[in-house]
């Protein structure tokens, strides 16, 4: 099994500048202008066929869900794709130099959320198949996702491909400052909200921000997620059904269902630190129910748990199935036993701040998952709506973010020697994410395709 190499500095314990210029001797391997390049592989692999295989698993009913979601357009398709991008990034030049990745870094996977100390802060946000890896293919990733989101809005060209630069160009200027500062300031290094409404110089924009911001802070897990979740009928609490996105099993199947989960809810109890466990064990397991989730994990095995420490005390957790990665294939397997720790740990390692609630567990049939908060001051970024004005200082935003975590497990002086001053790179990612945004958009066309013929069945929610 394979894990993150140790950064330069203490595997060769090179200075800060002997870093930087072995960083930038990779170039002669992989030049930077090769990024450019999409080509498709020669053996490249059918589109729907890597989607059907990647559903292979998952909830059977639920599977129609996830491929509607997904024929909606190009972009949506490109968000529930991650491993169709893998294997096409296990085929792109790469500089050797690894991180703790993502796995499946796209702008809609960012966003704002509360930290334990009840700061609000904008950071990576779903890390379900992060793995270290070599850290271009989260910037390829996330790079050509502003091209199909920009696309998706209706803006030019032109405009799409300037959010695109933004955001590369600012993952290179923030490695490059990092690449500076002291380890630990690396670490304590975050994006507060309050930096982000500072940063927007249009006056509309910072207000819409501040009101959700404002709602989100004034949303009470008692006042407002309580009653929208939970039904007091037959006198005590339990999740209200909403099929086919909230659901109760039926007779006996809810008996053993509810007898696998308080064993596997105990053995999530025993992932934590000491101190958090005091804090879970404040409550009680009162209900859990089947919720359907985002467009990468519909139909795979995901819940809600209503906890109570009182009869006006509730917390909700979100129990999420953790497979293995999509990069595992091309970077090497997990160095975890369980794909559920792996996610835990490769938040700590890339976000500023993490879940109090984060742990991890195994199911009877030997699943994994893992477990955190369900909401928590969360503000998702409304993409399907963003100007061009908006979507390039988004771009700048998730750059510095990205290169933020990569810098916390990487060697920020390797890549920021790599990277360079000039352009270069940021103007190859730029080609490369319009190619493959092209690409994608083929990808997408084959799914219509095979919906259209029958192969595929969905079901289209109303959006």
């Amino acid at each position: 099994m394979s894990s993150l190499d140790p950064p330069m500095s203490l595997a060769a314990r090179l200075s800060r500048k002997e870093r930087s210029e072995a960083g930038k001797t990779l170039r002669d391997a992989c030049p930077r202008t090769s990024h450019a390049e999409w080509r498709v592989p020669k053996h490249r692999a059918d589109p729907v066929e890597l989607l059907e295989r990647s559903s292979e698993g998952r909830i059977p009913e639920l599977i129609p869900i996830r491929y509607g979601r997904m024929v909606r357009s190009p972009f949506t398709f490109y968000r529930g794709a991650a491993m169709n991008m893998a294997a096409d990034l296990a085929t792109t030049p790469s500089s050797g130099l690894r991180v703790q990745a993502c796995g499946d870094c796209h702008l809609s996977n960012f966003g704002a959320f509360a930290t334990p100390e009840r700061r609000v802060i904008v950071d990576i946000n779903d890390l379900d198949e992060t793995l270290p890896a070599p850290w271009e293919w989260d910037v390829k990733r996330l790079a050509a996702s502003f091209i199909l989101a920009s696309r998706n809005d209706g803006h030019s060209e032109a405009d799409a491909r300037d959010a695109t630069l933004a955001c590369v160009r600012s993952y290179r200027e923030a490695m490059l400052e990092f690449a500076d500062m002291q380890v630990l300031d690396v670490w304590y290094a975050s994006l507060d909200i309050e930096e982000v409404i500072a940063q927007v110089d249009d006056k509309d924009v910072q207000r819409r921000i501040e009101k959700r911001l404002a709602k989100a802070r004034e949303r009470s897990v008692l006042e407002h997620d309580f009653p929208d979740l939970v039904t007091m009928a037959g006198g005590s609490p339990s999740i209200k059904d909403d099929p086919p996105l909230i659901y109760h099993y039926q007779t006996d199947r809810r008996e053993r269902f509810d007898e696998v989960v308080r064993g596997a809810f105990n053995a999530y109890r025993e992932s934590m630190a000491d101190y958090r466990r005091v804090l879970l064990d404040r409550y009680s397991l009162v209900d859990i129910a089947v919720k359907v989730v985002g467009i990468g994990s519909v139909g795979t095995r995901c819940a809600v748990m209503l906890l109570m420490a009182d009869d006006d005390d509730p917390l909700f957790l979100q129990v999420k199935e953790a497979r293995a990665s999509v990069l595992e294939p091309y970077a090497g397997r997990s160095a975890y036993a369980n794909h559920g720790e792996r996610v835990v740990k490769g938040q700590f390692l890339m976000q500023a701040a993490s879940d109090l609630f984060l742990g991890w567990t195994e199911g009877r049939h030997g699943r994994h998952f893992y477990v955190r908060q369900l909401r928590d001051m969360k503000v998702k970024p409304l993409v399907e709506i963003f100007t061009p004005s908006d979507m390039l200082r988004y771009a700048k935003f998730c750059g510095w973010i990205l290169a933020r975590a990569h810098a916390r497990s990487g060697e920020p002086a390797a890549i920021a020697g790599y990277l360079g001053k000039s352009d270069k790179f940021d103007q190859a990612i730029a080609a490369f994410s319009v190619a493959y945004a092209d690409q994608t958009e083929q990808d997408h066309a084959a799914l219509e395709a095979a919906v259209r013929s029958g192969a595929i069945d969905v079901i289209l929610e109303e959006e």
